[in-house]
């Protein structure tokens, strides 16, 4: 540590930044509190300004902070943006830009893209357009500021991480054009692993033959997938989250990973003592609530709850695994308690169930369930949605006699759903058991932020976070405070008949044998804080320095 180079200044730009989609979002926001206790304002995140006229939640304008240089980036860099704090822990400096602009000049980019670095923007389509001008115009804010406010300043070192392909247009322009700055490339998944897993084909047993290029023609990614390899190439310093995603990387982009950069979280949005156990009770009461009025019976506390939860990727995510395994435990195993199985996952919500609502608001006691005892939120495609279409093809209708029902709760809980009333992490509380018996996750923000909840937890060895609870010597069983299943491409009814025991085993386990797991799983969520993590990336801005100052002494 004494004998790495740190840099003076970080940028780092993402799609997700004060922009809430996924577990990018969580990776930025709960790293940037740790990072700004040593940097302060010489942090400094750039997200997409997609809230142009309406006030953004996730991020709070301040007009003084860098006051100059905005009328300075708009009068001579064609720079629209916004500069303030993101309301996250740390409130570190956010750079909103706005990227509408660049759509005028998009084929003039593109083909500077291609004759400098090779990337193929020919074959794009759906979000690639949209990111890629937010990643040029998050390359010219770094230009902007660089040499506003730091290219005369003596052996300034400088930084910029780039995540995801969404922004690696933007890293080649700071390469290209700000050559004195570091560049760090970041992938949480690549494209052609994504797709490879999300189009059911056998990504771990066929890795060492698949051809990235190849394969990113026969998925129709071939622009998304140049990008990112281009990005990859380039960039001073090149990194992802998992070893398993290591592999991918060296397999589908034809370049190892310099530094494997694992996902830490901070526990401050976790509560403490007597408030955890409150706030515990409140959440499974809300829970049972629902489901009481949902299915028209009443449950008491000894009722057990299970979830899933995450981005709806129904084979990557494992969601028709924790479908299949709570029909098998309906139907095959002889259970002493209720298990209510909610499954957390966004879909295509038309609004909240009127006729649930109103339920809820009477405070009664039902004993007619309503139609479709399985959904909170009306969908717009209630007749082939996946979840819904595999419920129905498993038999899981909620019946009375049922000991293991099944909900669906498919949108974003922000506490204003109009149903739940509670946030995702309210939810977490509530929970016995967690369950993510993912196919395809590079790393698994889901099943540690279970942990940090206290809440003992199911994951695979394809998630990187499986693997890491492995190598600190967790993951056997459940009394560990998580299980880790194997899963691989052709083991699909053993991962669904391991998690369906293991469900029916911890429903019956002692309240003393329980309380040791939620310990043990809090214990094993503190040694991925992002204190212990963090560290990781000074070795990517380390190797990222000494690459740059490699480079720019061989240009002169």
């Amino acid at each position: 540590m004494n004998n790495r180079i740190l840099p003076d200044y970080i940028f780092e730009s993402s799609w997700e930044v004060c922009n809430k989609v996924g577990g990018i979002y969580t990776v930025l926001s709960s790293r940037a509190k740790t990072l700004q206790a040593k940097y302060n304002n010489r942090l400094i995140f750039i997200g997409p300004d997609l809230w142009a006229g309406r006030d953004n939640p996730l991020f709070q304008p301040d007009d003084e902070l860098l006051a100059q240089w905005v009328i300075d980036a708009a009068r001579n860099d064609d720079l629209k943006v916004r500069v303030g704090r993101w309301n996250t822990p740390g409130k570190p400096v956010v750079i909103l830009v706005d990227f509408d602009r660049y759509y005028a000049r998009k084929n003039d980019i593109y083909t500077e893209a291609w004759n400098d670095f090779g990337v193929d923007s020919l074959h794009a389509y759906g979000d690639y357009d949209e990111s890629s001008m937010f990643s040029y115009a998050a390359g010219k804010v770094v230009e902007s500021y660089y040499n506003y406010y730091l290219r005369d300043i003596d052996d300034v070192r400088v930084v910029y991480q780039a995540n995801e392909w969404m922004t690696g247009l933007g890293l080649l322009y700071v390469k290209k054009h700000v050559p004195e700055v570091a560049t760090i490339f970041t992938t949480h998944a690549t494209t052609v692993g994504r797709s490879i897993a999300g189009n059911n084909k056998p990504l771990y047993d066929y890795l060492f033959a698949y051809n990235g290029d190849q394969m990113s023609q026969e998925l129709n990614v071939q622009s998304k997938h140049s990008i990112e390899k281009q990005s990859a190439h380039n960039a001073d310093c090149f990194t992802t989250v998992s070893d398993i995603t290591a592999k991918e990387c060296a397999q589908l982009l034809g370049r190892r990973p310099d530094v494997v950069e694992m996902n830490g979280f901070e526990d401050d949005f976790v509560p403490a003592s007597t408030k955890y156990y409150n706030a515990r009770r409140a959440s499974r009461r809300r829970l049972l609530d629902v489901a009481g009025c949902l299915l028209g019976t009443t449950f008491d506390d000894t009722t057990m709850m299970v979830s899933i939860g995450g981005r709806y990727e129904f084979k990557n995510k494992g969601i028709d695994v924790f479908i299949d395994a709570m029909a098998r435990l309906n139907s095959g195993r002889s259970l002493d308690r209720d298990i209510i199985a909610f499954a957390f996952i966004p879909a295509w919500v038309a609004g909240p169930r009127a006729d649930l609502a109103e339920r809820l608001k009477s405070k009664q006691a039902f004993t007619e369930p309503l139609q479709q005892p399985w959904l909170t939120h009306w969908l717009h495609n209630m007749d082939s949605d996946a979840f819904l279409s595999m419920m129905r093809a498993k038999g899981m209708a909620n019946s009375p006699a049922d000991k293991v029902k099944l909900i669906f709760i498919p949108c974003y809980l922000t506490g204003r759903d109009g149903i739940i009333g509670k946030s995702y992490y309210d939810m977490l509380l509530a929970m016995d058991l967690n369950i993510y018996p993912s196919y395809y996750e590079p790393w698994g923000y889901t099943p540690l932020e279970s942990l940090a909840f206290k809440v003992p937890t199911v994951t695979t060895d394809l998630a990187g976070f499986g693997l890491w609870a492995k190598s600190e010597g967790a993951g056997r069983d459940i009394s560990s405070g998580v299980a880790v299943v194997h899963r691989s491409d052709n083991n699909y009814d053993e991962v669904v008949d391991n998690v369906a025991r293991i469900t029916a085993q911890y429903a019956g386990i002692t309240a003393k044998d329980a309380s040791q797991a939620r310990k043990a799983a809090s214990a094993l969520s503190k040694q991925a804080l992002w204190e212990n993590f963090i560290t990781y990336y000074y070795e990517a801005y380390d190797i990222a320095l000494r690459n740059a100052e490699k480079r720019n002494k061989n240009a002169k």
